[in-house]
């Protein structure tokens, strides 16, 4: 990294930006996600500072927390929910995400704009000349009265708007009505339909304005994953055209490059770690943030790797870091009581290496599979 040059009050001089190597943007993000040494935070002290954590499946938000933090149970996050102090609900790219209930009140408006989008996309023609409000305020006093599974939302749309695709207007009501999912949602091998809420209602708090709350992702977005580029946190949060939001922010912001020249922006009060900060095996869930919040992956994941990681659109395979970065994927196979941890490395591992990912890899298999009786380590 070249010699940075500050002016007198220690702001960074962002007209002489200086570069960042590959292998310092990827310690800065594992030390930024907790990946370097497990935090001594709380659950709720932890979601907050990744933001949210994405949770299509109820499991992987629960792994994604135990492999950042020194001790995490399962009804950490469970009291969480049941205390409705974390939501599960769509927000980033239009998926579901796991988060703490003030992050979700402070960021919901901002991402309304990636919600539209993405409900144009799926339906191009039809939702773009339909009126809206009729099915949103149909579903918000449906919902007032007590939560509602999607299924009975369904129903209720089909109901009162019998010649209007079921699909679509399901689709809308997710789009422009904030909901979130209620207790036991989003909680240890929950499976089945949850019932869903009006946010305000559930949380008992207002939105942010939607300029606060765009302001609070980008700086929530490069606490979590910065230095980053504008595109990076466009392909996180799912919105676009943010290079005029970010220009008027760099009075508050400093500015990077990276190898190639593209510029990355940070928050200016927190230290990178070294190069040579030690990254010891990690196993990442299904679906975790880190994969999916660059761009160029390459600074998480060497290239090569990239397809077979990600295998389909919506599709993001467990996997596990070695020095810091992606060297392979893992899952489990149950047989009655004996549970095993398949561990499947890109590459020849060292015997060290192997070593230190069998004694990760036990810890890994008994938080997951607690009820068996037999444990079982096994690199393919």
């Amino acid at each position: 990294m070249s010699q940075a040059k500050f002016d007198k009050k220690g702001i960074l001089n962002t007209m002489d930006k200086y570069s960042l190597t590959l292998r310092e943007l990827n310690r800065a993000t594992l030390a930024r996600q907790l990946l370097l040494e497990r935090a001594p935070l709380t659950a709720s002290e932890a979601l907050k500072r990744l933001v949210g954590l994405q949770a299509q499946l109820a499991n992987p938000p629960s792994i994604g927390l135990w492999t950042r933090l020194k001790s995490f149970q399962h009804e950490d996050l469970s009291n969480l929910i049941q205390d409705r102090l974390a939501v599960r609900a769509t927000t980033m790219r239009s998926t579901l995400h796991l988060m703490c209930s003030s992050n979700y009140m402070m960021l919901r408006p901002a991402l309304q704009p990636a919600l539209t989008h993405a409900l144009h996309a799926f339906f191009p023609k039809e939702s773009k000349s339909i009126d809206v409000i009729p099915f949103v305020e149909v579903i918000r006093e449906y919902v007032q009265e007590q939560p509602r599974t999607f299924v009975e939302i369904r129903a209720k749309l089909l109901e009162v708007f019998p010649n209007t695709d079921p699909a679509l207007m399901a689709y809308i009501v997710r789009t422009h009505l904030p909901l979130v999912q209620t207790f036991p949602g989003g909680t240890w091998n929950f499976t089945g339909s949850p019932t869903h809420a009006l946010a305000e209602s559930w949380i008992e708090k207002p939105f942010a304005g939607s300029e606060e709350s765009l302001h609070y992702l980008i700086l929530c977005y490069l606490a979590s994953f910065g230095p980053a580029s504008i595109k990076d946190i466009q392909m996180w949060s799912g919105l676009s055209k943010l290079k005029g939001v970010l220009d008027a922010m760099r009075s508050e912001l400093y500015t990077y490059r990276d190898e190639q020249g593209t510029e990355l922006f940070d928050l200016p009060d927190i230290p990178l770690p070294t190069t040579n900060a030690s990254a010891p095996p990690r196993f990442l869930p299904e679906f975790d943030n880190l994969l999916l919040a660059y761009v160029n992956r390459s600074r998480i994941i060497p290239a090569p790797f990239h397809s077979s990681v990600f295998l389909t659109v919506g599709r993001v395979r467990a996997t596990f870091l070695v020095d810091g970065f992606v060297a392979g994927t893992w899952k489990v196979q149950r047989a009655k009581e004996i549970a095993k941890l398949i561990v499947e490395p890109f590459e020849l591992l060292s015997k060290s290496i192997r070593s230190e990912l069998l004694i990760e890899g036990e810890r890994l298999i008994h938080f997951l599979e607690n009820d068996a009786k037999s444990f079982e380590v096994q690199f393919a």
